[in-house]
């Protein structure tokens, strides 16, 4: 099977950039790929190959490679000066903050483990937290907690929860999907969050200030809102369906749990065994690692704070994180975290200072597969933009203008193409805000729910996709295979996003009599029956 979905991946690569050459010498010297449907080629090239080949490093440097060949007028030199310089070497710029805060992550985690706190925590939760939902449970609340940012929630929330969900039989590709489900949907409906931040950035409104058009918009977040009742009612009846139910399966009856294993060479598996025992096991406590991850957070969030203070001088909290920069604020955070961690544990003498050391290189390791996915799926983006996708999506919303009461639909669907093919929620909403506020005029209430379409859409598609960073941040904290996190997550998100589509068109009518808020309980309860039938189908 993995020796033909490799000769489908060439044919497929073959094919497409046969396709480019020929169409690029038929149309003469005038044409360009810019701005045209062909803008979308590169990524959804590359989602179709990972979901081919199951395998991502591949899929998305093709993806970088079709787009450099179409933005530098199919020359192979001038592609390879564009790969290089705007796509890697750029993205590892845009980038380096978020990953040095991932290396700095990694870190911390080989600490804890180091210290015996994780296997305390453990230990407590097998004696304290009895039963597989109230795993889950736990994991989805602490999900929703940390809404300030989602890299840090993907990766706090896996490293603090997996010993839990471990020890109730929960797959990690599960465990990838409680993070992922919360993380992006609870910073799109946090107004003190780098996501609030970013979409207030992004509006241009004479009436509405960024912070309080993304809060009136809050409500009609369909998908955000939908995803978080799923979950919850998915764990109150205990079944799963699609792939997912086959990854439970084994984890209950074999104990196989999917935890992704990077075995680099010999050195790094004996690091990775003196990584799993701890120094002083007996000396661990769970003190250990709540108060490192609480230092961690309310730093990290300090961090944010600081660095939106120095952009605005004087202003109010949610003034500071509008103008906050996450790549910035973060690292910052880390960096002040990461020493008092490690002050904190080499007093205590649960960790000597050379084995806090040891740990440097072990927390970049275990970071390197979501390092590597990161900057590739960055590089596909840059690209992506090369390409101008913007102006493609603006020539189809001007032509569905028509059809008011369908509009918020329509972007939703529009908005999940995007994030879903490009990989980022935050591109997706500065492309689509722009268009959707000259589209509806800022005096009617559907303007709300327009917003809230194109935001909703945006999380949906970035969690769908196997080349968003939230997506790789999510397997990457959960420690599974990545393709396997986007394969057995897909039906679940799929089936909030038809629902959330369900609920615009009955938004955009019932607006016409001025009742559209009834458009939030019918979608909830449209989701508790869906899965209601659905345990019906698959009880065998």
């Amino acid at each position: 099977m993995k020796k033909k979905s490799v000769i489908i991946a060439a044919c497929v690569f073959v094919v497409v950039v046969a396709v480019i050459a020929i169409v690029n010498a038929a149309s003469g010297e005038g044409f360009t790929f810019v701005g045209a449907a062909w803008s979308l080629v590169p990524p959804l090239v590359a989602i179709i190959l990972a979901l081919i080949t199951k395998e991502a490093y591949s899929s998305l440097f093709i993806g970088i490679f079709l787009g450099a060949f179409m933005a530098s007028g199919c020359s192979l030199l001038t592609t390879v000066d564009t790969l290089t310089s705007e796509g890697v070497i750029a993205a590892i710029a845009d980038t380096s903050g978020i990953l040095f805060f991932l290396v700095i992550l990694g870190i911390i985690v080989a600490l804890i483990n180091k210290s015996g706190a994780s296997r305390a925590f453990g230990s407590w939760a097998q004696s304290h937290i009895k039963t597989k939902a109230g795993a889950l449970f736990g994991t989805f609340v602490l999900g929703v907690l940390i809404f300030i940012d989602d890299y840090f929630n993907c990766l706090t929330v896996g490293s603090v929860m997996s010993p839990v969900t471990d020890s109730k039989k929960i797959s990690r590709v599960k465990l990838a999907y409680i993070i992922d489900a919360t993380a992006a949907p609870v910073c799109m409906i946090a107004p003190v969050s780098s996501w609030a931040a970013a979409v207030s950035s992004c509006v241009e409104s004479e009436t509405y200030s960024g912070i309080e058009l993304f809060i009136r918009a809050i409500p009609y977040n369909f998908y955000s809102i939908l995803t978080f009742v799923f979950i919850i009612t998915l764990i109150i009846l205990g079944f799963d369906y699609g792939r997912m139910s086959g990854y439970e399966l084994k984890a209950e009856k074999n104990g196989e749990l999917g935890i992704l294993e990077v075995a680099l060479n010999d050195a790094h598996e004996e690091m990775k065994l003196q990584e799993n025992s701890p120094a002083n096991p007996a000396k661990g406590r769970i003190i250990d690692l709540v108060l490192p991850i609480v230092a961690l957070i309310v730093i990290s969030v300090w961090g944010l704070l600081r660095n939106g203070y120095q952009s605005i001088g004087e202003g109010t909290l949610i003034e500071a994180f509008s103008d906050t920069d996450a790549t910035v604020g973060l690292p910052w955070g880390g960096i002040v975290a990461l020493v008092l961690i490690i002050l904190y544990l080499v007093i205590r003498k649960v960790v000597s200072f050379e084995d806090a050391m040891k740990c440097v290189p072990q927390g970049f390791i275990a970071m390197v597969p979501a390092i590597t996915i990161l900057v590739l799926a960055t590089a596909l983006k840059n690209m992506t933009g090369m390409l101008d996708a913007s102006t493609f999506v603006q020539s189809i919303m001007n032509n569905a203008s028509g059809l008011q009461w369908a509009l918020p639909a329509i972007v939703f669907v529009i908005a999940c193409v995007i994030a879903f093919a490009t990989g980022t929620s935050w591109g997706t909403f500065g492309i689509l805000i722009p268009i959707v506020s000259a589209v509806f005029p800022e005096t009617s209430s559907l303007f709300f729910v327009g917003i809230s379409a194109c935001l909703a859409g945006a999380v949906c598609g970035d969690h769908c996709s196997p080349i968003s960073d939230t997506t790789i941040m999510s397997s990457a904290g959960a420690h599974c295979d990545h393709i396997s996190h986007v394969e057995t997550q897909l039906p679940y998100a799929i089936s909030v996003a038809a629902i959330s589509f369900i609920c615009y068109l009955l938004a955009g009518l019932l607006d016409m009599a001025g009742v559209a808020v009834l458009s939030i309980p019918i979608g909830i309860v449209l989701t508790v029956g869906f899965l209601v039938v659905m345990k019906k189908m698959v009880k065998d």
